[in-house]
């Protein structure tokens, strides 16, 4: 090969190590800015109080709904809570007075402290109203029921018959009420190691609908109310039953933020009706399992042998003596003589003669046949 042919493939090589250098060189300059600008993005300004979900009207702010993070210098509001200027302790047992979406700064004017003008009000949701029942230390689980829980209402009374039989009874009649305060506080209190404090209290205060809290009034006249606390998941897991059942209706076209409130106004809906009872007889031998009669008796213990006494029916009682014509009719253990008039009785004795004829002329048929 002769010596200009290798110098114009030496300077082509040259010419294509250059170029590839220079085009290193460009990309790497052009992803130099970017890097930057993603690094200034960084919020370099104080910690500011944020909701960490969703928060809705009436909302009682516990210690995981809320937390402190950065936020931009440029972006503060006066109105928001600083990190080292404000209590977390102090804001926890108020109540969201205006919806907060996750990850928005919680401001001042969107929350109501308890002992504030309207804080109660701000608490119940839209057509709810607040009831408040006494409770001991017996009926109401012993003082670990807190605001924000939710419980159920069983109601415990004594029916009594015309004979003074007792039918001991309790049942379950409202199911899934939020608890708004006891006595009168609205938050709970915690020590310094993050342990909440269980105290006594007299009184618990609920969130239900107007036609429950008619119910709660009538059930405080006729016997006595306790409380059962429920588990977090029960809500949860009816809520699934529901939606499985078609109880819940979720639309097609909703958005997250739709099936949100739908999934929650239904997890935070009061339940009544279908409920489950227990009486007397179902925890004890010496009990009643049923009403009592109404009529007369002589058994007034409640036990076990008013259990098997004959119903009160239009009649005559099966010892009594007959004084006419009778039909004598037996169900399981139970027998009742009923009366009937002279004529149909006159018309039983000739349907029973014909029947006895009939019976004889058809044995004679078979003996002749044989």
């Amino acid at each position: 090969m002769d010596k200009k042919k290798l110098f114009l493939l030496a300077g082509a090589l040259i010419v294509a190590i250059g170029t590839a250098f220079l085009a290193r060189s460009m990309f790497a300059g052009a992803a130099a800015p970017e890097a930057q600008a993603a690094a200034e993005v960084e919020p370099t300004g104080p910690k500011v109080l944020v909701a960490k979900r969703g928060l809705p009207v009436g909302t009682i702010v516990t210690a995981d709904a809320i937390s402190y993070q950065l936020w931009p210098q440029e972006l503060v509001q006066d109105a928001y809570f600083i990190d080292g200027e404000a209590d977390m302790q102090a804001l926890l047992g108020t109540v969201v007075r205006h919806p907060v979406t996750a990850g928005e700064p919680v401001t001042q004017g969107s929350l109501v402290a308890p002992g504030d003008r309207g804080f109660l009000a701000a608490a119940l949701g839209p057509g709810m109203r607040a009831v408040t029942v006494p409770v001991s230390a017996r009926t109401g689980v012993a003082g670990f029921v807190f605001p924000g829980d939710r419980v159920d209402m069983v109601l415990t009374q004594t029916v009594t018959g015309d004979d003074g039989a007792a039918l001991r009874t309790s049942e379950t009649i409202l199911t899934n009420l939020r608890v708004l305060a006891t006595d009168q506080s609205t938050e709970s209190t915690t020590r310094e190691d993050g342990t909440t404090v269980v105290r006594a209290f007299r009184t618990v205060t609920m969130e239900v609908t107007p036609r429950i809290a008619e119910k709660i009034a009538v059930a405080q006249t006729i016997g006595t109310l306790s409380l059962s606390l429920r588990s977090i998941a029960d809500n949860q897991s009816e809520l699934e039953r529901a939606i499985a059942s078609g109880e819940v209706e979720l639309p097609d076209d909703a958005s997250p933020e739709e099936e949100e409130r739908l999934l929650r106004a239904a997890m935070s809906r009061p339940g009544e009706g279908a409920t489950t009872f227990q009486t007397g007889g179902d925890v004890s031998r010496f009990q009643r399992r049923s009403v009592p009669p109404q009529g007369g008796g002589n058994n007034r213990g409640g036990g076990p042998a008013q259990q098997d006494a004959a119903p009160v029916v239009p009649g005559i009682s099966a010892n009594a003596a007959p004084t006419g014509p009778t039909v004598r009719v037996t169900r399981g253990k139970n027998t009742v003589v009923t009366p009937v008039d002279r004529g149909a009785g006159a018309l039983l004795d000739r349907q029973a003669g014909a029947m006895r004829e009939g019976a004889r002329v058809g044995s004679v048929g078979m003996s002749t046949l044989r």
